[in-house]
């Protein structure tokens, strides 16, 4: 699907959704009335400082405005922006500023939900879909927290390595699917029904606790860190 597309089949009673420089903001009237505010990134631009600022701005601005509607990220985005001017401006410290204000809604009862409709990685797909409540994808979406190559250099083992790690553990695999298997995307949408339908299912049966972890175990992709955070939880408890 095109972003137009998109847009049309989430919102069909119309948004005000400017498209600028590769970012995305404004806001869109849902299914039942209620106007969300809508943030994101298209045509696989990357994010950098100003974009981050630009975004974490209008989540912002719609919390200073107040109400309970959601917060809708749309994503297809490159990695975070390679550049010296913006590695030496601090570029971690702006792509948490906008995490952190995707999550300082959902605290203050802003469902955030991510949508991923395109390419994403790295600090850009930190910073935004993976900052919000709910993720979910549509078909073709190529999330990647960090390509083989990318991770063998971290790592230092060979990308033939990886690879053959990636065949059986989805934490070392980019893809849909995979981030779907580790719990990080609740479900994946089908472009043939009106989206606005499936994004009012995803916001009726929100959860207010982050179940990640357990589907990750559920799906058997992560199968370890519900049962430790449980146990972090046990000894934090006793501890106070």
């Amino acid at each position: 699907m095109t972003l137009d597309e998109i847009l049309q089949s989430l919102f069909p009673d119309g948004h005000d959704i400017a498209r600028t420089d590769g970012l995305l903001s404004g806001s869109a009237t849902m299914k039942g009335g209620a106007v969300a505010a809508v943030i994101g990134v298209e045509g696989r631009a990357p994010l950098g400082v100003d974009g981050a600022l630009k975004l974490g701005g209008h989540v912002l601005d719609a919390l200073e405005r107040g109400g309970d509607a959601p917060v809708i990220v749309l994503v297809d985005s490159d990695s975070q922006r390679m550049s010296k001017r913006d590695e030496l401006l601090g570029l971690n410290e702006f792509l948490a500023h906008l995490a952190k204000g995707l999550i300082l809604a959902d605290l203050r009862g802003r469902p955030t939900v991510g949508i991923l409709y395109g390419h994403t990685a790295a600090g850009a797909f930190i910073a935004t879909a993976l900052a919000t409540r709910v993720l979910v994808g549509l078909p073709g979406a190529e999330p990647e927290v960090m390509d083989l190559p990318s991770m063998a250099r971290v790592t230092k083992l060979s990308v033939e390595v990886l690879t053959e790690k990636a065949r059986s553990t989805p934490v070392f695999a980019p893809g849909l699917d995979n981030l779907a298997r580790t719990g990080g995307v609740l479900e994946t949408w089908d472009p043939s029904k009106p989206l606005a339908d499936q994004l009012a299912a995803v916001l009726g049966r929100a959860d207010t606790r982050d179940r990640r972890d357990a589907l990750g175990k559920e799906r058997g992709g992560r199968p370890k860190a519900a049962d430790i955070a449980e146990r972090v939880r046990e000894l934090a408890t006793r501890a106070g």
